[in-house]
């Protein structure tokens, strides 16, 4: 089905100056319309053809193809379950349920995004007849309150967090005693490159709280920001400092 889509201002102004000037009846309004503006409409049932250039995530288990990404940004997905009577994947266009995955007789399911996805990381999980599974061929990572799949949808400007031959500080595991939960707390402490060598120096220190349903890890797992600072400070754009990343929740 093919839909004429036209702003309705612009309409109405042409509708205007054929009804004081040259109008004569509906049809030959209606013919005028189409030739003036007929280059301006376009068909809702065709879009850009997908390219079949995918590639593995970055974020896949050790020798896992799926999923992938390509580079308009649409994601594909093949799941094993030759039991199973549905399988859908949460990650899809807004408001549209996930991506529905298509059983092949191999007992694969195999599906792509109706469209490009944003940019960046994302979480998403598999339901298999309804129930809520991690894709196996997917890193987890810990997001909306639970350990979630990831995917990263590469950006445009992802060189300044990607992983460069610069000297690299260190992201260490600390334990606490936390007096407020009367239980052991866990934060992540990123040092820059060199911090060792010169303990009488003195840095500023960042708090870096995560979003909401994540936990201590989310900054340099899923945020690369221990890889941001390395690059940072190899290209002269920022001075060094230290930041803690802990979990921000008292429950």
């Amino acid at each position: 089905m093919t839909i004429l889509i036209i702003k309705p201002k612009t309409i109405f102004n042409v509708f205007i100056i054929l009804k004081t000037k040259t109008m004569k009846g509906y049809p030959f309004f209606l013919f005028l319309l189409l030739t003036l503006f007929g280059p301006l409409c376009y068909s809702q049932s065709t879009g850009p053809a997908i390219i079949e250039d995918f590639k593995p995530s970055t974020l896949n288990q050790p020798g896992q193809e799926y999923p992938q990404v390509n580079s308009q940004g649409y994601a594909r997905f093949k799941i094993l379950a030759p039991a199973a009577d549905s399988v859908r994947v949460s990650l899809g266009l807004g408001g549209k349920g996930g991506t529905k995955l298509t059983k092949a007789e191999d007992g694969f399911w195999i599906g792509t995004t109706a469209g490009p996805m944003d940019e960046g990381f994302h979480y998403y999980n598999v339901k298999v007849d309804g129930g809520k599974f991690n894709d196996p061929g997917a890193l987890n990572f810990y997001g909306s309150v639970r350990w979630e799949s990831g995917i990263e949808i590469p950006a445009h400007d992802q060189d300044f967090y990607a992983l460069k031959n610069v000297p690299h500080g260190k992201v260490e595991q600390v334990l606490f005693p936390s007096k407020s939960t009367n239980t052991s707390r866990r934060a992540f402490v990123y040092t820059p490159p060199g911090y060792e060598k010169d303990v009488k120096n003195r840095y500023p220190v960042l708090y870096l709280q995560h979003g909401w349903g994540e936990d201590e890890t989310a900054w340099s797992n899923q945020g690369h920001a221990n890889l941001i600072m390395d690059n940072m400070i190899a290209e002269g754009k920022i001075k060094p400092f230290i930041f803690v990343m802990t979990y921000g929740m008292t429950n």
